[in-house]
């Protein structure tokens, strides 16, 4: 036993040494390549301009059945702004939403740039600029779509273009894509698909709005990451409902349906329930960021064979995201009762927003809340249920060519795929394509992040004109 004993620290000695040794070896150096793109301060003003007067008209999200007078507007003022565009580019627009085609010298391989015209509302207090003023101020464009996504929108139009302007014509089809209803899942991409399909138009790579250029994905990484989405969780809405027979407060009787349901949406956060998995893109993920990561991020990403177990236990503990990266998730973010102070309900309720991951579908991650809820007599009732997207191989040549313009436009970012917790209409296009990447190339800080569909939404000017340029090369260089 005790030679035994005295072998311990040996054996683990081996193990530690080659993760050490691993660390070592994969470690990189920033490029010090100059950026392939560049731009003028003529253009930023340019690009500045046309974001501004794209913000100044409020495209409030529409379903697909009401009336868009502001879109019709907005489409009027974009003709003015992008005049080469509307005029060469031939159009299949669908009830408001944006659908124009490129033709481009060979038949085959074409791609779709997507963004939407539609914004949420901006009743938000605390806005420093009106959100629909487009002012420039300090160096950034402010207003509501700034970044989601008017500005994805006037990057894509202004590349076309000036492509247009010097003559150019693309080796296969460009399409143009927007809806005026990304923000309410109201049928606007639905309708796209189903005209491509009908049509037989089968798509070698869709971009569309989702990962971004942003810092701060790790600790230790001291370089921002072009992070692109190749696939996001599903969402689910799911009402839970506790009963009893009501009364009056002054007697309240023990396990009351808020006391129950208290008790259901504590287990649910305590147990953290569903199944903990590292699936693509994230060890991907973690293989692209660690050899620029700091000595001690960079020995337990680049050594998942053996810190894998043990990062599923801390991820989650880091950070919320990090616990989304490798889990479903439950956000219980609306509830009911009775609709008086001293009258006990007969029927409360609570709603989650659920993101099921790739690995626990919508189905299975329900059915694990559900069995909660029967422990505390709770009802289970499903709103609505989507599953995760398919996944877009970070390894296909749309990837692999997206990465290239990324490491030659964009060289001091790191290219990584990415998993998007959030949603996207470009998911529809699955149907006909097999490689839907979710990127868009403008920088973006932890700031301007925040102010999604929050008060004082921003991009900034120069962040724009990188990304007119991105765009411009990505559809210039494409075979």
């Amino acid at each position: 036993m005790k030679k035994a004993a005295l072998l311990i620290p040996g054996a683990l000695a081996v193990p530690a040494a080659v993760c050490c040794a691993r660390a070592a070896l994969i470690k990189k150096k920033p490029s010090e390549a100059a950026p392939a793109i560049r731009w003028t301060k003529e253009e930023e003003d340019l690009y500045a301009y046309r974001l501004s007067e794209m913000i100044k008209i409020p495209t409030i999200s529409k379903k697909q059945e009401e009336e868009y007078p502001e879109f019709i507007k907005y489409q009027e003022r974009m003709k003015e702004l992008f005049p080469l565009t509307f005029k060469t580019l031939e159009d299949h627009s669908i009830e408001g939403n944006i659908l124009l085609r490129w033709k481009g010298k060979n038949e085959g391989s074409g791609m779709l740039l997507m963004g939407h015209q539609d914004v949420v509302p901006a009743d938000q207090s605390g806005w420093t600029h009106d959100p629909f003023g487009g002012e420039i101020a300090d160096g950034c464009i402010h207003g509501r779509g700034a970044m989601d996504c008017k500005s994805t929108m006037c990057c894509e139009f202004s590349a076309v273009e000036e492509l247009i302007a010097d003559g150019f014509v693309p080796e296969h089809d460009v399409w143009l894509f927007a809806s005026r209803n990304e923000e309410n899942s109201g049928g606007g991409s639905e309708a796209a698909v189903e005209w491509f399909r009908k049509n037989g138009i089968q798509l070698a790579a869709v971009m569309d709005e989702g990962g971004a250029v942003v810092g701060g994905i790790f600790p230790g990484l001291n370089r921002d990451c072009s992070a692109v989405g190749i696939v996001e969780k599903g969402f689910c809405n799911v009402k839970f409902i506790a009963r009893s027979a009501g009364g009056h407060a002054s007697t309240p009787p023990k396990n009351s349906p808020f006391i129950r349901l208290s008790k259901f949406m504590v287990e649910v956060e305590k147990t953290s329930p569903f199944k903990k998995e590292f699936i693509t893109p994230v060890p991907e993920m973690f293989r692209s960021v660690a050899p620029y990561a700091a000595f001690p991020i960079r020995l337990v990403l680049g050594n998942m064979w053996a810190f894998g177990g043990l990062m599923k236990k801390v991820l989650p503990a880091v950070s919320a995201e990090g616990g989304a990266f490798i889990a479903s998730t439950c956000a219980f973010t609306m509830s009911g009762g009775s609709t008086a102070a001293n009258v006990l309900p007969d029927e409360a309720y609570v709603i989650a927003n659920i993101r099921p991951s790739v690995h626990q579908n919508a189905g299975e991650t329900i059915e694990v809340l559900r069995r909660i809820a029967d422990k505390y007599d709770i009802e289970t009732e499903v709103l609505m249920s989507r599953d995760a997207s398919n996944t877009s191989s970070p390894y296909s040549d749309e990837f692999m060519y997206l990465t290239k313009c990324i490491n030659e436009c964009l060289p001091d970012t790191i290219a990584t795929p990415y998993l998007m917790t959030g949603g996207t209409d470009s998911r529809q296009f699955e149907a006909v394509c097999e490689n839907v990447l979710r990127f868009t190339p403008t920088r973006l800080t932890s700031e301007q992040l925040a102010a999604m569909h929050a008060a004082n939404e921003n991009i900034g000017v120069k962040a724009m004109a990188e990304g007119v340029k991105f765009y411009r090369y990505y559809i210039e260089h494409r075979a």
